[in-house]
């Protein structure tokens, strides 16, 4: 009898897993690959929030979000960690994979994760032919700008790094989202004061994480980090992909 169960449950939990298996095959994965500013953040770290948190929220249940940026990471760590190979190796077709590095890969006194401008345009093109290879689709993203204002004007933070995103973006024919360009009109828009609403800006006490406040430029608040997913979401309408169908829709009122 003890025997008969067993077996019984062996079989049940092959085809649950064969199931479960099958549901995740048939839906459209979006894979986020970059740094600290996409990343999930631990609870310890709140109100941070990477925008690749709220990005998963704009579609429908036929869309699965796998959010891989990690903090402080740049192409070349983010391979050399063996991050990017687990990935390549699940992509199908119908996938997508987007990419937003910079931040990191610039930092010249940060000798372990500083990327050379050449290797940096090599491992975003590694990303791209790999994703294409196994029929995903990649997006290419520029480095998302800090908050950087003189004599009332958003300075550009990035403009050797998201000047070699564009030439990769062009040579390889990819679909490209100038993130840095948008969210410096974005900031500017705003103004200098109120653009700190969109950042980890924080007075001492405010909250119990940051017991003597913070004043970060960086990385974004829970609006920041929604205002910046919903930038990116505008620019998957406008280049029309395909994904764009799956954006979540409001349910009629009865």
């Amino acid at each position: 009898m003890l025997q008969k169960t067993h077996s019984h449950l062996v079989i049940f939990l092959t085809i649950f897993t064969l199931t479960s298996f099958a549901v995740q095959e048939s839906k459209t994965i979006i894979y986020l690959i970059g740094d600290s500013t996409i990343a999930t953040k631990e609870v310890k770290a709140y109100p941070e929030t990477g925008w690749g948190m709220p990005f998963q929220y704009f579609f429908d249940s036929t869309v699965v979000i796998e959010n891989h940026a990690k903090n402080g990471r740049s192409t070349r760590t983010f391979i050399s960690e063996n991050r990017w190979s687990p990935i390549e190796t699940k992509l199908k077709k119908g996938d997508y994979v987007f990419m937003q590095f910079g931040h990191n890969d610039e930092s010249k006194e940060k000798t372990d994760r500083y990327t050379t401008p050449e290797e940096y345009k090599r491992n975003l093109t590694k990303f791209i032919s790999e994703a294409r290879g196994k029929g995903a689709t990649p997006v290419l993203l520029t480095p998302v700008s800090r908050r950087k204002f003189v004599e009332g004007k958003q300075q550009e933070t990035h403009a050797l790094y998201s000047t070699l995103v564009k030439e990769v973006a062009l040579s390889e024919k990819v679909a490209f989202i100038d993130l840095d360009a948008l969210s410096r009109e974005y900031y500017q828009n705003m103004g200098e004061e109120n653009s700190k609403l969109l950042f980890l800006q924080l007075e001492a006490g405010e909250h119990p994480n940051y017991p003597e406040g913070k004043i970060d430029n960086t990385h974004f608040s829970e609006m920041g980090a929604r205002k910046i997913a919903q930038i990116v979401l505008t620019e998957i309408k406008r280049l029309d992909l395909p994904l764009a169908k799956y954006i979540y829709k409001p349910v009629p009122k009865k």
